[in-house]
């Protein structure tokens, strides 16, 4: 007998979900290794909260958003988290995931099994870090011997930009990707993955977003390399997701209250965005300033309490992001938009194509 959760539909039907429930074919070609020649020149795949996909490209999302709805950005500024260095004559491969002090980094090594607590890992002549923990899945804790403003310079050195593992795997990290695997809004440096919805937008485009009366306000989230882990339980209830570390300030809760209160939409810019505005929310959908670690994994059967339309990319097949997105517009709906994006030739994940996603109805 399947062990897995049970959910509730908005039916109040029960229905058990599988990770098998996730899965989608993709063909190889449609994965998008490189970025747009223009970041705003991508497809826009507009799903209605009732009705079939419409497409677009992403330069017409002004004209899809009404004057008076709050577009909410993830300003978490991207690191160059991944590097290479040696355990005595060991080479090994360290991604940076999570910031736990100044100088102290939850990471994942290659191979971790080689690494002891008090190793030392040495990156250049000048630039080194301690072993001072070991978890599980290839996580690993490392003490920087650098001040933390030497910590960035080092990285900015020796550290290459995170591509998700789909990428890495076909190529390296490119001068290029320092600039395009990285928002035109980021300010706030500490993510080790990219809010990737926001890598669609330009100055031109937010200003034509503002011009339509569109507007704006900023949260952070840190995304972590978590985000890419793989879901290896047919029981999804049995996932963990690793905590990643966000804010929200006076100004921006305000803001979007306010917009609430006037009829507006609240529409997140990224799972990241979603995530992090979930987690803020009162029962009653007040949004409340925020500072500290979330974890929250929405699937199937979440009742959404803030969030009224999401822009994303589209994600892999058995990903906790496209539970994310089934549990927003219903599974089934959102199995065929992604059908109707694959015989199209849509672009997927990072580097890939959009979508617009209004909340089932």
């Amino acid at each position: 007998m399947c062990a897995c959760r049970l959910l509730r539909t908005r039916s109040n039907a029960t229905v058990a979900l599988r990770l098998s429930d996730f899965d989608f074919d993709l063909p190889r070609e449609l994965i998008a290794l490189q970025p747009a020649a223009q970041r705003d020149a991508g497809k826009l795949l507009y799903l209605p909260g009732d009705g079939t996909p419409i497409h677009h490209a992403v330069a017409d999302l002004p004209s899809l958003l009404v004057p008076g709805d709050v577009l909410v950005f993830n300003d978490t500024r991207v690191i160059p988290a991944r590097l290479k260095g040696r355990r005595g004559e060991v080479p090994v491969e360290i991604t940076l995931h999570k910031r736990e002090a100044a100088d102290t980094w939850a990471a994942f090594a290659k191979p971790a099994r080689r690494l002891r607590v008090e190793d030392r890992v040495v990156f250049a002549d000048d630039f080194a870090a301690t072993v001072v923990e070991k978890r599980d899945a290839g996580e690993v804790v490392l003490r920087f011997t650098a001040t933390e403003d030497a910590l960035w310079a080092a990285l900015d050195q020796h550290g290459a930009m995170p591509l998700p593992p789909y990428i890495a795997s076909q190529r390296a990290p490119d001068a290029g990707d320092r600039d395009r695997y990285q928002t035109v809004f980021a300010r706030e440096s500490g993510a080790v993955a990219a809010p990737t919805a926001g890598l669609h937008f330009t100055d031109r485009l937010l200003q034509a977003l503002d011009d339509r009366g569109i507007k704006r306000a900023t949260v952070t989230l840190h995304v972590g390399a978590g985000t890419f882990l793989p879901v290896k339980t047919e029981d999804i209830g049995a996932h963990k997701m690793h905590a990643e570390w966000g804010r929200i300030g006076d100004a921006a809760a305000e803001t979007i209250n306010a917009a609430r209160a006037a009829g507006g939409r609240v529409v997140a810019v990224g799972t990241t965005s979603l995530r992090l505005l979930e987690s803020a929310a009162d029962a009653e959908g007040q949004l409340m300033p925020f500072d500290g670690e979330t974890d929250i994994f929405i699937t199937p059967g979440y009742r959404f309490k803030v969030t009224d339309v999401l822009m994303t990319n589209f994600h892999l097949p058995k990903s906790t992001l496209l539970m994310l997105v089934s549990a927003f517009c219903g599974r089934e709906r959102i199995l065929a938009a992604y059908e109707t994006a694959i015989e199209t030739g849509y672009r997927f994940y990072s580097y890939g194509d959009a979508c617009l996603l209004e909340r089932a109805s």
